[in-house]
């Protein structure tokens, strides 16, 4: 039985821009890799409300969960909570329950809750939240959509959150073995030991050292003797 699958959105202007580098899809990435999910589809799309609809809508049916960054804040450009709510049709308001959680936030910090920052607390109608531990505002889940902050340090805390609620399947492992020769020169054995291991994955990352080529073989499956074998026998092969 294969892994559950997942896609992940990443809303932006800043992200397309270039000005802010996004570390948020690596830190998936590895997580939903160690709980047995595997990442098949990362999607960056502008602050356009439009086209976050459409990517939504599109990667919910296609994935078993769909996780989002960005978009969640008290601006007026932090459009994401509409863009889900409006992909499934679905009405959206201040909800009591995340407007306490604001207020006492606020009031602890001696802070106005203002207009500005009760639009955190606007939550489609049916949703869960997500729990944030570092700033109080909450995410939320919908159907399966898990919406998420997109600062770095909250959308781990929400991560950690949420992944312990969702199914996984084997963790992926890995192994790398380091080639001192260029890809045209492994590609044919690299391709027969890839049709023999056929229930592993390979991947050949070049690199250049000191004006010598060479690549990093890197074999993945959730089966560990397996990727032993695999191992074993790109070793012989490439032995020099």
């Amino acid at each position: 039985m294969s892994n559950p699958t997942a896609a992940m959105l990443v809303i932006g202007d800043e992200i397309l821009s270039g000005r802010t580098r996004d570390a948020n899809m690596h830190y998936l990435a590895g997580e939903l890799t160690k709980h047995g999910i595997t990442l098949s589809e990362v999607r960056i799309v502008a602050d356009n409300e439009d086209k976050i609809v459409e990517a939504v809508r599109q990667l919910s049916v296609s994935y078993q969960c769909v996780f989002t960054s960005g978009g969640i804040g008290p601006t007026h450009d932090d459009i994401t909570s509409d863009c889900v709510a409006k992909a499934f049709g679905r009405k959206i308001d201040v909800r009591d329950d995340a407007r306490e959680l604001l207020q006492k936030h606020y009031d602890a910090a001696g802070k106005e809750f203002n207009h500005a920052r009760q639009r955190m607390a606007r939550i489609p109608n049916g949703a869960s939240l997500i729990d944030n531990p570092v700033s109080v505002a909450p995410g939320f889940i919908l159907e399966n959509v898990y919406v998420m902050a997109g600062v770095p340090s909250v959308f781990q805390a929400m991560v950690a959150s949420v992944l312990p609620t969702l199914t996984g399947g084997e963790p992926l492992l890995s192994q790398t073995l380091r080639v001192d020769l260029g890809e045209g020169e492994i590609a044919g054995p690299l391709a027969e030991l890839a049709q023999k291991f056929s229930d592993l994955s390979f991947g050949s990352y070049p690199f250049q050292d000191n004006g010598a080529y060479g690549a990093n073989v890197v074999v993945r499956g959730t089966d560990g003797s397996r990727i032993d074998a695999a191992m074993a026998d790109l070793v012989g092969t490439f032995a020099c």
